[in-house]
């Protein structure tokens, strides 16, 4: 699980909305969703910067790649992939800004993983399938359940009811011997209250990187009871991945020859390892009652477990017995003290709890109080299974056994009042206490931590509308606790909690044909945790905090009708991403220690000045359409130094798409779906790392790079009955 490894759009982009239909289908994406959702999404008049997608829109590129994939044409993304071709783990950054910031909820229950705070959506295989509706916002926006928001949340919902019987086939193929095999069946809505949803799964890759396979599995089921005051609805859904390793990047040198290769398994001597494998089951259990109370006030609450098991699998090489709490064998008069092993890390965690709102609404108010009470419980334990010279008690014999234990408590208000026709308010305040006890990690068992966080998170804003122009401006602060790997850190290093203040200002104009908007944020943060590459007291490369850093841009987005055939639709960013102050920390061989070397305003790490994306759709004939599909990011910085030896370049890629609907009459539809990616067959990499070392007299920069795939293509056939 790389989750243990890791220590470290708009609408309009997808198909042109116009002037009247955009109010609209903006309310009604609000309105019509379940009322846990509606209580964490921002409606249309609501001061903070989002992107809406509908189950429509996420449709037309559901053919096997994970969710990051389907965003990629909204504001200020970036995606990668470690296998290469966006099936298995792939990652997404909003504003620059990683997955451990982002967060991220399903039916407003909180996804990110309690430990390392980042998202694993190779967890969710093809959940697309089964999700109605995505929000996408940008900045702290109005994240209220789980880890706060340092850059963007992304606000899944299944729950919307089918109303209609349905039963569909969907299957995919294409490159690398990419599959994916879709069945869907729904009851609709029996006699007005009954109603059943079941979704089976699988995908399978050999990945554009060598021996990048992944082999994923999953299934949705959901039922629901709806009277016309109450309802009561229970999910379960699970995912099952195996995936070859695949996240240790290509070197540079290697990158040249050879940007396929995957060092993963090569430590065995030959051929590479067989079962260098990722191998991880996560089961999710929701129930959810929502009740209408009057006709002014509302009450929802959900209770929720997320299971998940699992290891990664490695060989390894001349490893040291004490590093396992060994004996070193002896064997007549020779004493061995290393040896080759077989390892799993394993990760087997219950995270459950319950989050609740009352919301009020009468003429020109709203008001939602809620919370959310979770607890996270980890077990991390490690196996040897094997050693090449002996000396193993057993074949399951563990060598660490750690249970971290997270609470989080949550309680908000928010508030929106219409003051005039034309102006709105807006004001949340939310409270989190959040407590860590860690009893010890792999490498350092003796560091113990127990932590206590009180956050209080204000927000407010306000919005103007009136005859197809709409403004707001917004004011937003997050606190966000460590990680769990921060806290490797010693008694005298602690991490601080991290905070940002949000300011976002926006213009739009929609009219019957055009749409375009401008928003202006500026992300000023304080503490905020990157790595610089120094030793903590027990010997760790973790996080460290400096004191002062923004973000600040202005992102561009608009779409026109340019006649009966064509539409296009485009969105640009332009950002400022600096450090202040930054020391970097390089390990000095030849002197032993580390040498230090300061710097003033360097760019962020990972945040492009520009990243822009555009969609042209023509629509030759009826029932089919064609679709360019442009993605640009500028030059990235693999650490915060801003140094160009250690940058990803910057890339443009072009992917076209085309649909096209046959509708029978002994079929409710037949829809047929071609996408050739990197049509251009641009080699490029938007996602690596860099470290640094002193030796010999000289300092050497080692560079790794996770590449994509040239050009490749998926052929979807969605047969619904």
């Amino acid at each position: 699980m790389k989750r243990i490894v890791i220590s470290v759009i708009s609408s309009m982009l997808c198909s042109v909305s116009f002037a009247q239909e955009k109010v609209i289908v903006k309310d009604s994406f609000y309105l019509l969703s379940p009322i846990e959702v509606r209580a964490i999404r921002a409606g249309d008049n609501a001061p903070f910067t989002k992107t809406n997608l509908s189950k429509k829109e996420i449709s037309k590129g559901n053919l096997g790649q994970d969710i990051p994939f389907l965003l990629n044409q909204t504001p200020s993304v970036v995606i990668n992939s470690d296998a290469g071709n966006g099936v298995g783990y792939t990652g997404i950054r909003i504003r620059g800004t990683d997955a451990t910031r982002v967060n991220v909820t399903l039916n407003g229950i909180p996804y990110n993983d309690a430990e390392s705070q980042g998202t694993f959506f190779v967890d969710l295989p093809d959940f697309a399938s089964s999700t109605s509706s995505i929000q996408i916002q940008r900045g702290v926006g109005t994240s209220s359940n789980g880890a706060g928001a340092f850059g963007g949340s992304i606000n899944i919902s299944t729950n919307e009811v089918n109303k209609n019987a349905y039963a569909e086939l969907n299957n995919s193929i294409g490159s690398f011997n990419t599959w994916k095999n879709t069945v869907k069946v729904g009851t609709g809505l029996i006699n007005g209250h009954f109603t059943t949803d079941l979704r089976l799964s699988r995908i399978s890759s050999d990945g554009y990187i060598d021996r990048a396979t992944t082999d994923l599995k999953s299934f949705h089921f959901s039922t629901a009871y709806i009277a016309a005051k109450s309802s009561l609805r229970l999910n379960i859904f699970s995912g099952k991945e195996k995936t070859y390793q695949a996240w240790n990047g290509v070197s540079e040198a290697m990158l040249l020859t050879n940007r396929r290769y995957n060092p993963s398994g090569t430590e065995k001597p030959g051929d590479p390892y067989h079962n260098e494998i990722d191998d991880y089951l996560q089961t999710h259990y929701q129930l959810f009652f929502n009740h209408q109370l009057t006709d002014n006030l509302s009450f929802n609450t959900a209770f929720f477990l997320t299971k998940g098991k699992g290891f990664y699998e490695q060989y390894k090489a001349d490893r040291k017995y004490s590093s396992f709490g060994l004996p070193n064998p002896v064997y007549g008069t020779t004493i061995i003290t290393k040896t080759d092993v077989i390892r799993q890390l394993w990760l087997d965690n219950d995270f459950y709890g319950n989050i609740f709102s009352l919301q009020y609404k009468k003429k020109n108010t709203q008001l939602s109080f809620g919370g959310a009470i979770t607890k996270y419980d980890g077990q991390h334990y490690g196996k040897l299974l094997w050693a090449k010279n002996g000396g193993l008690p057993d074949n399951n014999y563990r060598w660490y056994d750690f249970n971290p234990i997270k609470n989080d408590v949550t309680t908000y208000l928010k508030w929106q009042q219409q003051l005039t026709s034309n102006w709105s308010l807006f004001a949340d305040m939310q409270y989190r206490y959040v407590k860590y006890a860690i009893d010890g990690f792999r490498d350092n068992p003796t560091v113990s931590i127990s932590n206590r966080y009180n956050f209080i998170n204000p927000k407010a804003g306000i919005s103007y509308a009136n005859n197809g122009w709409k403004s707001y401006l917004s004011y937003a602060i997050a606190n966000k606790e460590p990680n769990r790997e921060d806290f490797e850190t010693g008694l005298n290093q602690l991490p601080k909690p991290e905070r940002l203040h949000d300011i976002e200002l926006a213009v739009e104009k929609n009219n019957a044909t055009t749409n375009w908007s401008a928003t202006f944020y500026y992300m000023n943060y304080k503490n905020q945790l990157v790595l610089t590459g120094k030793i903590n007291d027990v010997g760790a490369y973790t996080r460290t905090n400096i004191a002062k850093s923004y973000r600040t841009g202005v992102e561009l987005q608009g779409a026109a009708k340019i006649n009966s055939w064509m539409n296009v639709a485009a969105n640009l960013t332009f950002s400022s991403n600096k450090v202040l102050d930054f020391t970097e920390y390089i390990d000095d061989y030849d002197n032993g220690g580390q040498k230090t070397t300061a710097f003033t305003k360097t760019a962020i790490a990972y945040s492009p000045a520009v990243v822009g994306g555009a969609t042209i759709n023509f629509l030759p004939i009826k029932n089919a359409e064609l679709s360019l599909l442009s993605k640009y990011v500028s030059k990235q910085y693999l650490d915060n130094t801003e140094n160009d030896s250690r940058a990803l370049n910057s890339f443009y890629t072009q992917d076209v798409r085309a649909i096209y609907t046959i509708q029978p009459k002994w079929l409710k539809e037949i829809n047929i779906i071609a996408q050739v990616n990197n049509v251009l067959n641009k080699k490029y990499e938007p996602n690596g790392y860099t470290f640094s070392y002193v030796y010999g007299g000289a300092t050497t920069t080692e560079n790794y790079y996770f590449p994509m795939a040239g050009t490749n293509f998926m052929v979807g056939l969605n047969i619904k009955l």
